[in-house]
């Protein structure tokens, strides 16, 4: 008798000792029900319940589904900026291609008198009004493109 008895403390005590080393967590879910339990919950802020002492704090961290999908979402966001960053340089690089084409065109234009163009296999010079018509095409190209 004396031995069960022992032996039942024994596992008492160990249980009781199992019991207080764990973590237990308290949250209320959306219908107000707080509920108790020895894992965090997923997508609920949660406190920490000191077993011995029966007070809780907060618990800010994130679980780790939650920091997991944050990861994610910031990587994400992320590849998208880098995407963005990447367009804007070509179509910056494009557009100062084109204002350097846009001048050159305009210099040729003012510079020269008569302008031979290739049309079919044939050339044949621009008529004044053409090139009024090419010089107002080029200085649209070089006002829009050209960021000086």
């Amino acid at each position: 008798m004396k031995i069960s008895g022992l032996l039942l403390s024994l596992i008492i005590a160990f249980g009781a000792t199992s019991v207080q080393a764990e973590s237990v967590y308290k949250w209320t879910d959306d219908e107000g029900v707080t509920h108790f339990g020895d894992r965090q919950p997923t997508g609920k802020t949660s406190e920490t319940v000191d077993v011995r002492s029966g007070t809780s704090r907060s618990s800010d961290q994130a679980s780790p589904q939650e920091q997991v999908q944050a990861m994610d979402e910031a990587r994400e966001e992320q590849a998208e900026k880098d995407k963005l960053t990447r367009q804007e340089e070509a179509i910056a690089k494009q557009r100062q291609k084109n204002c350097e084409i846009a001048k050159a065109n305009l210099n040729t234009l003012n510079s020269h008198a008569r302008i031979k163009v290739r049309e079919g296999g044939e050339e044949r010079f621009l008529t004044p009004e053409e090139i009024q018509t090419k010089r107002a095409e080029f200085e649209k190209i070089a006002n829009e493109d050209c960021q000086d």
